[in-house]
């Protein structure tokens, strides 16, 4: 019994160490200002933005292409 007792108590700390290392030490070695979801969120606003611009540009081109010459 004592030694489920220890192997169970073992575990509990290596996990709660293991969780400890990865939620405090990540937030420690973030980049000043700029967590993970942010980014991300700031890459798809910036694609986003460039397919707007391509989609303009693209039916700017389109429609000088329909235009009757004079």
């Amino acid at each position: 019994m004592g030694k489920v007792l220890t192997a169970v108590l073992g575990l509990a700390l290596l996990s709660g160490g293991a969780w400890y290392a990865l939620n405090h030490a990540a937030a420690n070695s973030a980049p000043s200002g700029s967590s993970a979801p942010k980014r991300q969120l700031d890459n798809v606003r910036g694609a986003a933005s460039r397919i707007e611009s391509d989609a303009d540009a693209r039916a700017k081109e389109l429609e000088a292409k329909m235009r009757p010459d004079p």
